[in-house]
């Protein structure tokens, strides 16, 4: 009896885990790639049909309420599914029905795939424990589109509460997925990550990075050789090696620049107030047919051709439920999001406030990668232009006023500075941290420097002109 109870366990995850995943996958998927997934199942499912008519409001919250009844269902089961998937490779009683309708939705995204998407698919197949995987995802979630870690873990540690030792160790394990070099804090820890990969760590190409990555940048070869005790020949032949080394990872993930973005959320003015839409004309409403319904209703066909139906009518409902669930927790998060940066709607970037996932997602009542996946790829249109929604999550300073200021704010004043500063007497980063600091914001000197970089700013004696 224990071997047959352990079987029925097996079994009832094994149905309804694929639900739950693709209803990540419907939450994560931008609106393109959404609606190709949609056209693909309206192809594969033939009980469903587009419904050209406006569904009324009780329609709505009916769909609603089932709905949140069965995804409370589904979402307990997260744990066991995470735990299933590190099993599934060694379990073989899927039926080949089965089987196929868990690849198809695998398989049911066809728009590119994103950075975060195969980072995440890579924690999916690791065997990390639970805890251990909800840390990947969260740094996955702070991960750039070059692939560069944006949140130091130590920052990570000190707004989520999370073990910042932890966080280190989880870290580390994300620095050996592919692309090679991802999840890295700088440019030298990225070529590091690279020239360990390839077995240099005793190499000269490694100790000129470790070490000399500036003057690199500078082609001080003669320079670098005398204090390496080598010759600017075996130098110029490191550097040239090193420059086949990839400096942003996640770039081979980036959409095409001439792409379409098509903003999921729209924010508008309206009567003095901020009002949030969302784009929901590229998604096709969805309905089970009423012929299908007919079908079971009647006595007419075998027990097998009713299965079938069934199964296909149970697959479509879900599907529908999952997209206004999708619907409904970007728009939640979206409301958000504007009731957080109204100062950013009226001033623009310069008023932008610090904001980070986890005070979103207990406002919203959901976990911080929830908040991670309904983001990915979503952008919101708004009087100040287009944005990435990851854009508006960012940390933060304490001004001496008391007031909270966003990195990007940050990084606005030190280029407004460079902008406006006397070519013949450039700024040096300790100069702007004075400035910085006689306007109330409180920066390190190396914190100048490392947005310096990543604003594409040289250093002052390069900046100088004659």
């Amino acid at each position: 009896m224990a071997g047959l109870s352990q079987s029925q366990t097996l079994s009832q995850q094994q149905v309804l885990a694929p639900q739950l995943q693709q209803s990540l996958q419907i939450l994560q998927a931008p609106m393109l790639e959404l609606r190709n997934l949609i056209q693909q199942e309206l192809c594969t499912n033939p009980t469903l049909e587009e419904d050209i008519s406006e569904p009324t409001i009780e329609d709505k919250k009916q769909e609603h309420e089932e709905f949140q009844e069965e995804f409370d269902r589904l979402a307990k089961l997260d744990e066991e599914w995470r735990d299933y998937m590190s099993q599934s490779q060694s379990y073989s009683g899927r039926s080949s029905e089965e089987e196929e309708r868990r690849q198809f939705f695998f398989d049911s995204i066809v728009g590119q795939e994103t950075l975060q998407q195969h980072l995440l698919e890579q924690v999916n197949s690791s065997d990390i424990n639970s805890a251990d995987r909800k840390i990947a995802e969260l740094l996955i979630g702070n991960v750039d589109d070059a692939g560069f870690l944006q949140t130091a873990p130590e920052e990570i540690a000190q707004n989520t509460g999370m073990d910042a030792a932890d966080l280190q160790r989880v870290l580390d394990f994300v620095q050996t997925f592919h692309p090679v070099g991802v999840a890295a804090r700088d440019l030298r820890e990225c070529l590091l990550i690279q020239l360990r990969r390839l077995s240099k760590e005793q190499s000269l190409e490694y100790r000129i990075v470790d070490r000399y990555l500036e003057d690199l940048g500078k082609r001080r070869f003669p320079e670098i050789a005398r204090r390496l005790g080598t010759t600017p020949e075996q130098v110029q032949r490191a550097a040239n090696f090193i420059a086949t080394l990839d400096p942003k990872p996640g770039q081979i993930f980036t959409p095409d620049p001439n792409n379409y973005v098509l903003p999921d959320v729209t924010v508008e003015k309206i009567g003095g107030d901020w009002t949030i839409s969302l784009n929901g004309e590229q998604i096709p409403h969805l309905r089970i047919s009423n012929t299908y319904k007919d079908l079971m209703s009647q006595d007419k066909g075998g027990a097998d051709v009713k299965d079938y139906i069934r199964d296909k009518i149970r697959s479509g409902k879900f599907l529908i439920k999952s997209i206004h669930q999708r619907q409904q927790t970007i728009s939640n998060i979206a409301h958000e999001i504007v009731s957080r940066q109204k100062d950013f709607l009226d001033q623009g970037p310069s008023a932008l406030k610090p904001m980070t996932m986890v005070q979103i997602a207990d406002a919203v009542g959901v976990h911080e990668t929830t908040v991670s996946r309904a983001i990915s790829g979503k952008y919101m249109s708004t009087p100040q232009g287009v944005f990435d929604m990851k854009y508006f999550f960012t940390p933060g300073y304490q001004t001496s006023g008391g007031e909270s200021m966003s990195n990007t704010s940050v990084k606005g004043a030190i280029a407004d500075l460079v902008k406006s500063e006397d070519p013949k007497s450039p700024l040096s980063d300790k100069e702007i941290v004075e400035i910085l600091e006689k306007r109330g914001i409180p920066i390190a000197r190396r914190t100048v420097a490392k947005y310096r970089g990543e604003l594409n700013i040289l250093p002052s004696n390069m900046r100088k002109r004659y």
